[in-house]
């Protein structure tokens, strides 16, 4: 079966940094060797493909152009729903698309939404307070240390080597800095103790675990890691990625059923990737889910796990596309 398909971005070079900006301004954002390496996936499957990109201009061309689906890997331009813009157009258009709706985008970027979510169906996650304005930090009820990041940001923007803070005058010092430079709602979390671990998930009405990655920061015991915007920048120096993890069985298995089960609860279609803490009582956290995970053929995550589960760049498309096909009814 021959389709038309379009994608839909949001690129780097599109944007111009200014000067009052934040140095992680444009990090979500892909490059043209992303869009490029998902178009010759698709094109050698023998499809049409467009590339739509994700301004507003965007519109119009879904009107002049015929596409039978949308591979979308766009983040959106602003607001806490931007990465519900483009998908909840497309559905207004009745252009079946990749990944999962608006509603779990937009929960999902909350990471305070998201978490309240989980922890109704009793998945555990670190207890937490949504940060407004300084007002907010009285009489808070959290055990140090605490982790603190932008409620409705992904791809580590604001999360520094300094985001874990061990005592109030730290947390306060933190809080008004990020208020000030991303005029942004918080998300302050106890700290969890413990390795970091990432779990690529595929599928739909029975999800299933790509690979679960172990997120080792050299020189780094893992009760001091931050897998911070200075690692990710450096990662081939700083970072070691062990997948499949070093842990024991049970243990991955509690992994693989924490991410499962959170993917089920917020709804996610297709492909996502969950972020998951270890406690030192082997207690597997959610941290956060991303249902928009990175396709750099480089450096994205998601293909890096992919990879050492000895799956290359292609099989890892394919199977997205696929899985969308399949809900579409349009395969087997």
């Amino acid at each position: 079966m021959k389709l038309k398909v379009g994608i839909t971005y949001n690129l780097k070079k599109d944007f111009v940094q200014q000067e009052n900006q934040p140095i992680d301004f444009l990090e979500e954002f892909d490059s043209e060797e992303t869009i490029d390496a998902i178009r010759k996936v698709l094109e050698n499957e023998g499809h049409e493909v467009i590339k739509l990109g994700g301004d507003p201009g965007l519109i119009d061309r879904l009107r002049k152009t015929s596409v039978d689906l949308v591979f979308n890997i766009a983040e959106g331009l602003r607001g806490r729903n931007r990465e519900a813009h483009i998908p909840a157009l497309l559905e207004f258009l009745n252009i079946p698309y990749t990944g999962s709706d608006p509603l779990t985008l937009s929960l999902t970027l909350d990471k305070a939404m998201a978490k309240r979510v989980v922890m109704a169906q009793n998945i555990p996650t670190p207890q937490f307070k949504k940060i407004e304005k300084m007002e907010d930090l009285d009489g808070l009820d959290l055990r140090y240390p605490l982790f603190v990041k932008l409620c409705y940001e992904g791809s580590s923007k604001g999360v520094r080597l300094d985001s874990k803070v061990l005592d109030p005058r730290s947390l306060e010092e933190k809080v008004r800095g990020l208020l000030k430079t991303y005029a942004s709602p918080l998300l302050i979390e106890e700290f969890v103790v413990g390795p970091e671990f990432t779990v690529g998930i595929l599928g739909n009405e029975d999800p299933y675990v790509l690979g679960v990655m172990q997120i080792e920061i050299k020189g780094s015991p893992p009760e001091e890691s931050i897998y911070s915007l200075e690692i990710k920048r450096e990662w081939e120096k700083r970072v070691q990625y062990h997948c499949p993890p070093l842990i024991d069985q049970n243990l991955l298995k509690r992994i693989e059923e924490v991410a499962i089960r959170s993917y089920r609860a917020l709804e996610c279609r297709d492909v996502s990737r969950v972020d998951i803490r270890v406690g030192q009582n082997h207690t597997p956290y959610f941290l956060e889910i991303n249902p928009l995970p990175g396709l750099s053929p480089v450096y994205g995550d998601l293909v890096i796990m992919a990879r050492g589960m000895e799956w290359d760049y292609t099989r890892l498309v394919k199977a997205i596309f696929h899985h969308a096909l399949k809900r579409y009814g349009w395969m087997k």
